[in-house]
């Protein structure tokens, strides 16, 4: 299949649209699952650490998984991954609605719902990058702010849903809504040239010509011998009658024996050309996988890239739990529920969004250093997380909310720093690497957070540990970007090939 040119506009800005409808009717609830977990804290009587598995595993699967999910939409296509996986969030939801106890919202809301998210955002990224080329850092802004959007909206809609329905009628509403992903997975259209000539088969896909080619082989050697058995007997009739049914007795057994051999040798040479194409095959997905972990190594010898893949474990374990256990901070410092001006789930959605926004204007000046700038966020980060403990009124914790979900916007960035860091040809393989550990965090970090809770029965030893967390990966992170670094490991050795320091990079 070969893709036309990207038109940057037309079809392309529906498929920005459905992307962002998308993005927020699938991660609306799994962000906004704080307020979940409170009900669920209440209807199962777990610990908080068990409890808050539920919340990391439907953020965090689908991250881990990213490699499942690419190869997913490179195999089937956007739309037909988007449509499934429609079903998968809406059918995962509503089972959560009959979840007897903590384990079984593990598969359904955990797995099912998170994985379902991983392959939307696998798909609406792809789709949107197929249809945009030179406006694509627009396109993709526009709809990455779909999931911080439903996270500010699905926080209070759910807190609303379960004082008028309970928490079973609220989890079936919102996956009836989830259903609309199937609408606006029907609007994906693949960017395709039908009149352009195919491409080259493969060798894998040459295999079904090769075994026709032989059956063609077998039926034309079976018609031979059948016209020279019919040449055979008439000859025989007109020369010898009497001898007749002594020589076709004699005929049909030279010609099986012909017959024998011909499918003998057409077989064997089926074999040997299955087994060397197997053979080939094997070999060269041994060495595919041997140049992958090449790569791998390599890029782990960017001394750059390595503290960037500790600081995003560390920031994924500190930074995200806040967004998941902000609204039973509250609670567990008697914030009086009339206090409320705005679930503070959705202040953290809200300012997201306008941090993608900004941080990614402000990535795009020269003069800004998209390194340093990543470096500030986690710093500020770990700082907000240390006064978490010391907010005792709504309006702080408001404020504390805000200022994280400006700060967590950074993720609008981390392509950026990925870039420069690794260079643009190793993009892909680096930004996956990342972002399997990014769901690691993303998975561990709630429950930490709530097994310390369950320790010291307060959470101000937890959000000390998150501050630290964050801290200590952008304190790496800066060391290993600090020019003064650079220039000592530039004079006590090379870079291996194809590896970049910062500076490197981000003058390429």
């Amino acid at each position: 299949m070969v893709f036309r040119k990207p038109p940057d506009g037309g079809w392309g800005w529906v498929i920005v649209v459905v992307s962002f409808f998308t993005q927020f009717l699938c991660y609306g609830s799994p962000l906004a699952v704080g307020v979940l977990y409170l009900e669920w804290l209440d209807a199962f009587g777990e610990g908080k650490g068990k409890t808050a598995w539920v919340g990391s595993l439907a953020n965090g699967i689908g991250l881990l998984a990213s490699p499942v999910c690419s190869i997913c939409v490179s195999s089937f296509g956007a739309r037909p991954v988007a449509i499934f996986s429609g079903f998968m969030v809406a059918g995962g939801l509503m089972m959560s609605s009959f979840a007897p106890n903590i384990y079984f919202l593990y598969i359904s809301y955990g797995i099912v719902v998170g994985l379902g998210c991983g392959l939307l955002y696998t798909a609406t990224v792809t789709i949107t990058c197929h249809y945009f080329d030179k406006r694509r850092g627009l396109a993709l802004g526009l709809i990455s702010t779909g999931s911080s959007v439903g996270l500010f909206i699905y926080a209070a809609l759910q807190r609303e849903l379960i004082d008028l329905y309970g928490l079973d009628g609220c989890l079936l509403i919102v996956g009836a809504l989830s259903l609309n992903i199937l609408a606006c997975g029907s609007l994906m259209r693949p960017l395709e040239s039908s009149d352009s000539p195919p491409p080259e088969k493969t060798c894998v896909d040459k295999v079904p010509d090769q075994y026709f080619v032989y059956h063609e082989k077998e039926k034309t050697v079976e018609e031979n011998i059948s016209i020279l058995e019919k040449g055979y007997v008439d000859e025989k009739c007109a020369n010898n009658m009497p001898d007749y049914k002594q020589d076709s007795i004699l005929n049909k057994n030279v010609l099986s024996s012909i017959n024998v051999n011909e499918k003998d040798i057409s077989y064997k040479k089926k074999v040997v050309e299955q087994t060397n194409f197997c053979k080939q095959l094997a070999k060269r997905k041994w060495q595919l996988y041997l140049n992958y972990w090449e790569e791998t190594v390599v890029l782990f010898k960017n001394k750059v890239f390595s503290a960037l893949f500790v600081a995003i474990l560390l920031f994924d374990i500190g930074g995200f739990p806040p967004s998941l256990l902000m609204e039973d901070v509250a609670r567990s410092a008697n914030i009086n529920e009339d206090d409320y001006h705005m679930p503070l789930i959705s202040i953290i959605g809200i300012m997201t969004a306008v941090g993608k926004l900004t941080l990614g204007i402000l990535a795009d000046f020269k003069w800004v250093n998209t390194l340093y700038l990543y470096v500030t966020t986690l710093l500020m980060t770990g700082v907000a997380l240390f006064a978490i403990p010391f907010a005792k009124s709504y309006l702080t914790l408001a404020m504390l909310s805000g200022i994280l979900g400006f700060l967590t916007g950074n993720w609008s960035i981390f392509p950026y720093v990925t870039t420069k860091t690794v260079g643009i040809e190793k993009l892909t393989h680096a930004y996956g690497i990342l972002m399997f550990f990014a769901g690691l965090g993303n998975s561990l970090g709630p429950p930490i957070v709530g097994w310390f809770y369950d320790w010291t029965q307060e959470y101000d030893t937890a959000f000390y540990f998150s501050g630290f967390c964050v801290l200590l990966g952008g304190f790496l992170l800066l060391l290993a970007a600090l020019p003064c670094w650079n220039a000592c490991t530039n004079h006590s050795s090379k870079l291996p090939p194809n590896t970049y320091s910062y500076k490197v990079a981000s003058s390429a």
